[in-house]
């Protein structure tokens, strides 16, 4: 991992990767594979990553009414600069992230602003070794799919600003504006938007008081 011996946090000696499926599918510690007819009847699949609605609290929660989770759903985060940066002055700002989706859709574009969501600005998208930014002219018109797509935004930032970042899917699938209307029992799939402040400097600060 990373170009080195897979640590034992991450699994050694051997792990299972499943592209385009939540991350407790990439099983640690790998000793077999079985291959069975029915669903695996083990805790982490029956008894803990499913979503459930806002009426279900650990007093009626029933595990067996929902099937386990695999796909994830669209997002992004940003990256750069990081929540509560101090910058100087206005003017342009470059924002920089990652964005994926499970189930083998692709990006489709990612959204940047810098005014809480009023106003957007599309950023560009790149993936694999090449250093410039420009959607993916790859040969593999599937590989976008089950890997990270980096984004990059030039705004135009009035400080102190709100950055926030939103990912569609091929499939026009759009994240969620605020975490309250997709929170569940276990918090599971919170796909929100992903929010960062940036500050002013406090000469900047003192001059807008």
């Amino acid at each position: 991992m990373n170009g080195e011996e897979l640590s034992r946090d991450h699994g050694f000696p051997l792990r299972v990767v499943v592209p385009g499926v939540l991350g407790a599918r990439s099983v640690k510690w790998l000793r077999n594979i079985n291959i069975i007819a029915e669903e695996c009847q083990g805790f982490f699949m029956q008894k803990d990553y499913k979503m459930f609605p806002p009426s279900v609290d650990w007093d009626n929660v029933n595990w067996g009414s929902r099937r386990p989770l695999m796909d994830f759903p669209v997002q992004c985060a940003i990256c750069s600069p990081e929540d509560g940066s101090y910058l100087d002055g206005k003017g342009k700002v470059t924002v920089k992230g990652y964005a994926l989706s499970g189930g083998g859709r692709g990006i489709e574009r990612v959204d940047v602003s810098a005014d809480g969501g009023k106003t957007w600005t599309e950023a560009k998208l790149a993936q694999g070794p090449k250093s410039g930014l420009g959607y993916i002219p790859d040969d593999d018109d599937h590989r976008d799919k089950w890997a990270w797509v980096l984004w990059e935004a030039s705004i135009e930032v009035h400080l102190p600003a709100d950055i926030v970042a939103k990912a569609v899917d091929t499939s026009a699938n759009v994240q969620a504006e605020h975490v309250e209307t997709i929170w569940n029992l276990r918090g599971v799939l919170n796909n929100s938007w992903h929010r960062i402040h940036i500050n002013g400097t406090s000469k900047q600060l003192h001059s807008n008081l």
